[in-house]
Parts: structure tokens; sequence; C-alpha cells
């Protein structure tokens, strides 16, 4: 019966999600949703991908990395060069674009395999700086003035993407692997004693982490017409950090509703340049302040529905007895 349950609770959010889809695609069509709402939306799903890539890596491993912007712009490079340089189609670019962050992620996770908390910070900070110099003097890709890019991120493409992204990583959470990786963020000694390959899970955690920031990648830089390395610097590995302590650390969920809340609080701080800084820090230490643990701690949206159902079924129940 407990299969059953989660089984039909998949099905629901899946149907929910297809249905928003739909929704969004007419509102696009029809020309409701204008051109700001529109990159609103798409941006927003962008900051979930890296939220959520980065959770993997920090929320579920433990891995303090703070250079995921290296891999956005391995990405956004990647499949830049595949549709404008080589003029092969977009979804190569995009497969492309997460293969090249893949790869660069086993690269820093591997050398970084020794390192852990702070130690593992700087070197993953000094990888995101590394990238961008890179790209800084690169002239193939058009060097610190950038790299035109066409417009060709489509709804259908972010959603597929983002839909993707929230499925494998929630499933590989809840899997024997995902159990493996929360035992090497709670305690590695003791996870390396039972047996567990922690080499093997903090390098799939990489891996795949990057893989989807790589994607996200490729939908940023063929949305917004141009790239430089100057959108790819250690402030936006902070604001993607930001998302993933906001929302609760070890909460898929938390990452996910935090990136969407602070994307809608930047983008309509705009207009208010002098003080859009200071309004937004003042909203993340007032939510810190009341939320130490993020919005959501360790808990998922899921856990809170089981909570009001098991809750129900105890009324019901000594409901009965009481008849009885």
């Amino acid at each position: 019966m407990a299969t059953w349950k989660r089984t039909r609770g998949f099905w629901v959010s899946v149907i929910l999600a297809f249905a928003f889809f739909a929704v969004v695609e007419w509102l696009i069509a029809s020309g409701t949703l204008n051109v700001f709402y529109v990159n609103t939306l798409f941006f927003m799903a962008i900051n979930v991908m890296l939220a959520a890539s980065l959770h993997l890596i920090i929320g579920i491993t433990g891995q303090f990395s703070i250079g995921h912007a290296g891999f956005f712009a391995v990405g956004a490079y990647a499949s830049a060069v595949m549709t404008m340089k080589l003029q092969l189609p977009f979804a190569v670019g995009v497969l492309t674009a997460g293969i090249a962050a893949m790869l660069a992620g086993l690269v820093i996770g591997v050398p970084s395999l020794r390192l852990k908390g702070d130690y593992l910070a700087i070197a993953t900070l000094g990888f995101g700086e590394i990238v961008r110099i890179a790209l800084l003097n690169i002239d193939y890709v058009g060097g610190a003035s950038g790299m035109t890019v066409t417009h060709m991120t489509t709804w259908p493409w972010v959603f597929a993407c983002l839909f993707v992204t929230i499925l494998v990583i929630a499933n590989f959470t809840n899997s024997t692997h995902g159990r493996a990786c929360i035992s090497i963020r709670e305690d590695e000694i003791a996870a390396d004693a039972m047996g567990i390959n922690t080499t093997y899970y903090k390098v799939a955690a990489f891996a795949i982490g990057s893989f989807f920031a790589g994607i996200a990648g490729a939908l940023y830089a063929h949305h917004f017409y141009i790239i430089q390395p100057s959108n790819f610097g250690f402030l936006k590995s902070f604001d993607i950090l930001i998302f993933v302590v906001l929302g609760g650390l070890g909460s898929l969920s938390g990452a996910v509703v935090a990136a969407v809340l602070l994307t809608i609080v930047s983008t309509f701080l705009q207009n208010y340049p002098e003080t859009r800084m200071i309004i937004y820090s003042i909203v993340l230490i007032l939510v810190m302040l009341y939320r130490p643990t993020g919005l959501m701690g360790t808990k998922e949206l899921s856990s809170l529905f089981k909570w009001r159902k098991a809750a129900q079924g105890g009324m019901n129940h000594g409901g009965k007895n009481t008849v009885a």
C-alpha cells in the first residue's frame, strides 16, 4: 500500500507539472505573457536547475563547493561553440554542454577528494576563477567582449530540462546511492568503515551536479543572446550557494523554493537600483534569523503532505475508538 501511495503521488506530480507546462505554453503563444515575464520565468527555471544541481553536491553529499559558476560557464560556452561555430543543432549543443561540464566536474572532483570543508571550498572557488580567466583570454570565444549567441531556448526546452533535472536528482537522492551520499555527509569515516565507496560517490555527486549545471548554462547562453566571462564570476557561485543554504541544506524542495523566491525578489527590485542590494540583503538576514535551518530545513514538501495524511488518519482512528 505504501508503494502504491508513492506511485500515486509521483503520477499526480507529473500530471500537475505537465498541466503547468500546457498553461504556460498557451499564455506565451497567445501573447498574454510579455517578454519581461517570459525572461523572468526562464531565468527562474535556470536558477532552479543550478540550485538543484548544487544541492546534490552540498546538501546531500556534504561537499562544500563554491565554484559552481565554473560548471555553468563551461556548459554555456561549450553549447555556444557547438551551435555558433560548428553550426550543429541546439540539441547537440545542450548535450555537449552537459558532458563538458561533467568532465570538468571530474577534473575538479578527483584531485579534491582529499580536501574537506574550507579547503575544498577554496579549491572549487579557484577552479571557477580559472575557468573565467581562461575564457577571458581565449579569442576563439570572444575573450572579454563575449560571444554572441542565437536565441534558441524555448519554453518546451526549458521545461524538459528542468523536469529531467528534478526527476533525476530526486530519484537519485531516494535511491540506495543517495543514502550512501547522505551517510558520507553525516560521517565519512563511519561510512567508509561500513564498506561504502566514498571516493566513488563523492566523484559521482560532482559529475551529476556539474552535468545539470552545464545544461542550465546551455539554456542561459541561448536565451540571453550574449555570454561574457563576467557573467560567471565568483559572485554567481555565491548566488547559487545562497539558494541551497537559504532553502535548507539537505532539502531539494527548499532549494527550489528559495531559487524561485529570490529570483522574483531580485527581478522586481531592479527598478530600485540604489536600494536593491540593501533590500535583498535584509530579506536574507530576516529569513536566516527566523529560520536558521533554512526555509525547509531538511524536509521535503512531500513529507509535509504525508504528515497531514498521518494526522488525519490518527484523528479518524481516534474518532472510531471514541464511538466504540
